[in-house]
């Protein structure tokens, strides 16, 4: 089995990251597993820590009223999970839940918060890293409305 070290080295996520980061991720950062239909965070609860899925499958959901619960994306291995952490007023946007037996990595938003405001070498890479998550999850969205609209390209 994967030390925690080595689960946060290999994550697409912190690809090529300065070794100097290490120490601090470790320290905020634990291994923790969901089961299958396992709630990891609710709609409007705080926003208090950063998961990056190692296996597995989580379901987002939000609350849209006149419909309920609407199911928003899947992510799985290798994807990071959640960035209303990074943003005031910390507050989860959607639900989510494992669909499948879920390993992940997660980290204690505060510490990574305080450290990128306290060092802004690691500010930056945070925010970069978490910036191209958001492109690639704007991209997935656009490209599933000009699914769903019919529009040709």
């Amino acid at each position: 089995m994967e030390t925690l070290e080595e689960m946060i080295v290999s994550h697409p996520f912190w690809a090529g990251l300065n070794p100097r980061f290490l120490d601090l991720l470790k320290k905020c950062a634990t291994f923790q597993r969901f089961d299958v239909g396992q709630s990891i965070f609710q709609e409007g609860g705080n926003a208090d820590h950063f998961y990056l899925i190692q296996k597995g499958r989580v379901t987002l959901h939000a609350f849209v009223p006149g419909r309920g619960t609407v199911t928003v994306q899947t992510v799985g291995g290798g994807d990071a999970l959640g960035w209303s952490w990074l943003f005031p007023p910390h507050q989860w946007h959607f639900s989510a839940h494992s669909s499948d037996p879920t390993e992940a990595i997660v980290f204690d938003a505060k510490v990574l918060r305080d450290e990128a405001e306290q060092n802004h070498d690691f500010g930056y890479e945070l925010t970069r890293r978490v910036s191209k998550m958001l492109l690639q999850r704007l991209q997935e969205t656009r490209l599933l409305l000009v699914d769903f609209y019919g529009f040709a390209s």
